[in-house]
């Protein structure tokens, strides 16, 4: 209904003028007319896509202020803290895929949680050497924040907008109140058990007492508006030296956590160039380690490109998933053995994500026979964050594009508010692979690539990404969804490109998972009959939840497409 009133009104206005509204009209026409039950939502100004409506609202206005693309991600950022608390943040981190169309520059602004400098690979696991719960709940779960530095590296290089503009929107609605959605207010009824060991995180997110919030009530936010205060005023310095920090430091200490005032105070993210890659003719841009994602998606295209997926029975047919899940396969069994923080191992990124590689990687599979994980030398799988991830894709209307992957870990992160601050950390110290390194030292070989060390950025699967086509941005895309982003962003990039499909329909697909395992996992709206003809050439399937919520954007012929995965309520595309 968004979309349709969006676009008669947009018609009426247009068709006032000429010649160059006249082919912007047929243009629309053409969308509203397309042979599919699915439509993005049409802009020509810009668009804003998130998983939740009142973010992408807030993302919207700024476009509509004259801010341009960075600037609106950066309030999209803090808002999602007050929106979304399960994902959204403050204390978490995550990528940032920014294309600036004044000087045609791509980068990835990396604000990756790293490892404390007290952390101890004893501290995670038991005499097991099993990987502990205090790895993934609690104080000690926490890895030093980077979202708050990131946002802030990202708005100084790019923003246009004075910074208090951009975070001041966030701070209202924690200090006003946002109207709670029946989803929002079901997470709370589920979280409790998370923030049991959090005053601060029940005393914010439940009444007195205990008694849950309603659906339709008032859920304020009154310490988190104080901190996004202390940001709007003093910038990302209230956060990692300023009273924020202080108090960050003395909770810490006070529950026998490891982030200090000297922790914060060293954080830094890092500006990095894109891993590039093409296929099929367009160019992708995304991240590189320590995102694993960019160059595991880049090795999967390369093997794709030896193949016609179209040929092997277009989209949701069983010859084209049985290829693209070999190709799953073989590209997460390199994943595992090879990725981790560039800072700290040393990673064949150029023969990775090589075309020669890829072609090489396309050769081992039978088109109409899977093979085993073994037989394609797979590694074991450690951990990834889990599917507790928020992402929002950006566009404005003078060719600016922003991807922004971010996360807390599991929903809710540690399960801990800072006391004082209505801000949740991150559990992201067991994204590391402390079992790996456990059995590594054991048998005297050497650490696996994500072991733990302090200051080092643990292994990601958020991946941000752009595609482009003849220089331009023309796909903003990315998601959350641990284990399963990679295999998301790869299925929306090959619905758009071999199977021709508007960017909401690519969004709407089913989806399918496959890692280095003899299990390929399907959503459950698949035809039973596509799933009967995969078994038949091999796969072991398995009926699966659905995967990701994928945020994206097509810019096509002076329109923007803005596609929102209804996989997870609230998403929203809103064209300024």
């Amino acid at each position: 209904m968004i979309l349709f009133r969006f676009c008669l009104a947009a018609l009426a206005v247009l068709s006032l003028a000429f010649a160059p509204v006249a082919q912007a009209q047929a243009q629309r026409r053409q969308l509203l007319e397309y042979p599919s039950i699915h439509h993005p939502v049409v802009g020509e100004r810009g668009m804003v896509v998130t998983q939740n409506a009142i973010a992408s609202e807030v993302g919207a206005e700024i476009l509509r202020k004259g801010g341009n693309a960075v600037d609106a991600a950066v309030a999209v950022g803090f808002a999602l803290a007050v929106t979304l608390p399960r994902a959204g943040n403050i204390g978490g981190d995550g990528f940032m895929l920014v294309h600036t169309a004044g000087t045609r520059e791509t980068v990835v602004i990396d604000f990756r949680s790293v490892a404390p400098a007290a952390a101890r690979l004893e501290m995670f696991v038991d005499k097991k050497g099993e990987e502990s719960p205090l790895a993934s709940r609690g104080y000690r779960a926490s890895a030093v924040p980077g979202t708050v530095a990131g946002l802030e590296l990202a708005h100084r290089r790019y923003g246009k907008l004075p910074w208090k503009d951009v975070v001041t929107p966030a701070r209202r609605l924690a200090a006003e109140g946002i109207v709670l959605t029946p989803d929002e207010a079901f997470v709370f009824s589920w979280a409790r058990e998370r923030m049991t060991e959090s005053v601060a995180g029940q005393r914010t997110f439940y009444k007195p007492g205990g008694e849950l919030y309603r659906a339709g009530e008032v859920l304020k936010q009154p310490d988190l508006a104080w901190s996004l205060g202390q940001i709007a005023d003093n910038g990302a310095d209230a956060f990692y030296k300023g009273e924020i920090a202080r108090r960050f430091a003395a909770d810490m200490k006070a529950h026998k956590g490891l982030i200090t005032l000297e922790d914060l105070a060293a954080y830094k993210p890092v500006v990095r160039e894109p891993l590039l890659g093409t296929y099929r003719g367009y160019t992708v841009a995304t991240t590189p380690p320590a995102s694993s994602g960019g160059a595991t998606l880049l090795q999967m295209l390369n093997i794709l490109e030896s193949f016609d997926l179209k040929a092997l029975g277009g989209s949701g047919s069983s010859g084209a998933l049985h290829v693209m899940a070999e190709a799953m396969k073989l590209a997460y069994a390199d994943r595992y053995r090879h990725l981790g923080d560039t800072d700290f191992v040393k990673v064949p990124l150029k023969g990775f994500t090589s075309k020669a590689y890829g072609a090489q990687q396309a050769s081992r599979i039978d088109v109409n026979q899977a093979k085993s994980a073994k037989a394609l030398g797979a590694g074991d799988p450690w951990k990834y964050e889990s599917p507790s991830t928020t992402h929002f894709s950006i566009a404005d209307s003078a060719g600016n594009a922003v991807s922004t992957t971010y996360t807390l870990g599991a929903d809710f992160g540690s399960g801990v508010m800072v006391e004082g601050t209505g801000f949740v950390l991150n559990n992201q110290m067991n994204n590391y692979s402390h079992e790996q390194a456990v059995e590594a030292a054991r048998k005297g070989r050497t650490s696996p690539p994500n072991a733990m060390a302090p200051g080092k950025r643990m292994l990601s699967t958020m991946m941000p990404t752009l595609v482009f086509r003849d220089g331009k941005p023309w796909l903003v895309t990315g998601t959350p969804g641990g284990s399963t982003i990679i295999d998301t962003v790869l299925q929306v990039i090959v619905n758009v490109i071999d199977f021709d499909l508007n960017v909401a329909e690519a969004t709407h697909q089913p989806r399918i998972f496959q890692a280095a395992t003899d299990t390929l996992e399907v959503e459950p709206n698949f035809n039973p009959d596509t799933v009967a003809a995969v078994r038949a050439k091999g796969h072991s399937v398995k009926a699966a939840e659905t995967m990701g919520s994928a945020q994206s954007i097509m810019i096509d012929k002076g329109l923007f497409l803005g596609a929102a995965d209804p996989r997870r309520p609230g998403a929203l595309a809103v064209a300024p």
